[in-house]
């Protein structure tokens, strides 16, 4: 939000208007100070910010009664102003994403492919196997279980094509989704299969003993392969009290060690003192190029657009986006996992902001841009009352909105704080060595 409306302020600067305040936040100030003429200020409602312009006609409610005697701005040099803000967002988020670019990202590590699958299940009855590979969801190509979920989300119907590969073969069938009443959400009623990673080891325990560490990828216990972490959980179960081969992964090389699960009185049942990791990451480097993180920072706005337009098909709702309080929950996880994914979160935020800022909405930037068009063309201005009651009625609209989703971001913090307790795997593969001559 600074860096948006810094734009603005830089751009009036260049341009001669007249700056009188320059706000992160909207409502009662928090605290201000004012320098060379502008009042800069933080207020208790962080959802926006303006830089307070009266020769640009915006709102009184929202910033305070202007300087009245000042003639408007030129209709070009409006343009310029508002185009300003979302401008410096995209170079901000080009910065980043170069970055990134140059130092790497933390990918995912979660490959389309089945675990377990019960036999009696629809699933099951039609012909889906363990170890089967998933290609396509409603024809569109996915490469990861994330991609999965999005495309089941969004989709309009609530049974969808799967796009199978087994032995080189494709074939696709419709499956049923599943859908959870407390989040709205549609999936897939399938079980990833996946290789279980440490992501923490508890002291004087049978794992610790025999030198798991931190990153460690479950391959097999007691002699039979692992599918996911609740079989895994099951194999040391049944193997309380007895010393078990088990062989993990470590650094692309494969390890065996021996454990002795015991009883734990807390829990009832044979453990081996670890914690799952929350996810499992491999760094990528160099990472995607800012073209390609633009590319899909669009893609996926333009899923949550007809996702939101066909909500009665899809289930998502306005309440299922997040407002300040939930970009923070966000941001801390990201932080926390890795400071990467912070980054590549704030080239979203920032493309998202001035995209939407553009909207050619009276309290947007898009409705100044429309009003001093219109002025170009007609030669008339748009009265300034109009634009005063129109900008208002938009604003209380817009932060009632705000309201609305940060309702539904309480309710889903539980949800965050789990996330914030999970230990997540990061990994950089180690490089490929270059290939010598006899």
């Amino acid at each position: 939000i600074f860096v948006h409306e810094y734009g603005h302020y830089w751009m009036a600067r260049r341009r001669g208007l007249k700056i009188e305040g320059f706000s992160l936040g909207f409502g009662p100030k928090i605290f201000s100070w004012t320098r060379d003429g502008v009042e800069w200020s933080l207020r208790w409602i962080p959802a926006g910010g303006f830089v307070k312009l009266p020769q640009m006609i915006t709102s009184e409610a929202i910033e305070g009664k202007g300087s009245s005697e000042i003639p408007p701005a030129a209709p070009f040099s409006r343009i310029l102003v508002a185009v300003a803000g979302p401008a410096m967002n995209i170079v901000f988020a080009f910065l980043i994403a170069s970055v990134i670019w140059f130092i790497g990202l933390p990918m995912l590590v979660n490959p389309p492919v089945i675990g377990r699958v019960d036999p009696q299940s629809p699933e099951g009855r039609a012909g889906i196997l363990a170890g089967d590979r998933i290609t396509a969801i409603s024809g569109h190509p996915v490469k990861s279980w994330q991609d999965i979920n999005l495309e089941v989300f969004t989709a309009l119907t609530n049974v969808v094509p799967v796009t199978f590969q087994r032995a080189g073969r494709e074939f696709t069938v419709s499956l049923p989704t599943k859908r959870s009443e407390t989040l709205g959400l549609k999936w897939l009623d399938l079980e990833p299969q996946e290789k279980p990673v440490v992501g923490m080891v508890k002291p004087d325990m049978p794992a610790a003993r025999a030198g798991l560490r931190l990153g460690d990828k479950f391959i097999s216990f007691d002699g039979v392969y692992v599918l996911n972490q609740e079989h895994l959980t099951e194999l040391i179960r049944k193997g309380e009290g007895r010393p078990c081969e088990v062989v993990i992964e470590r650094g692309g090389k494969k390890q065996t060690v021996t454990i002795t699960p015991v009883y734990e009185p807390t829990e009832k049942r044979g453990m081996i003192g670890i914690g799952f990791a929350g996810g499992h990451y491999e760094v990528q480097r160099p990472g995607p190029t800012p073209v390609a993180q633009f590319r899909e920072v669009l893609r996926l706005m333009g899923k949550t657009f007809t996702a939101l337009s066909h909500s009665k098909e899809t289930g998502v709702s306005a309440k299922d986006m997040s407002g300040p309080v939930g970009i923070l929950g966000k941001l801390a996880v990201d932080v926390k996992t890795d400071y990467r994914l912070a980054l590549n979160f704030m080239v979203m935020l920032n493309i998202n902001l001035a995209l939407l800022n553009l909207l050619p909405l009276p309290v947007l930037d898009g409705g100044h841009i429309l009003m001093a068009l219109y002025e170009i063309v007609t030669r008339r201005r748009v009265g300034v009352r109009f634009q005063e009651y129109a900008t208002t009625a938009f604003a209380v609209i817009l932060i009632s909105f705000m309201l609305y989703v940060t309702f539904y971001d309480f309710h889903r913090a539980p949800i965050f704080r789990e996330l914030l307790r999970q230990n997540s795997v990061v990994e950089t593969p180690a490089p490929t060595p270059a290939p010598t001559r006899p």
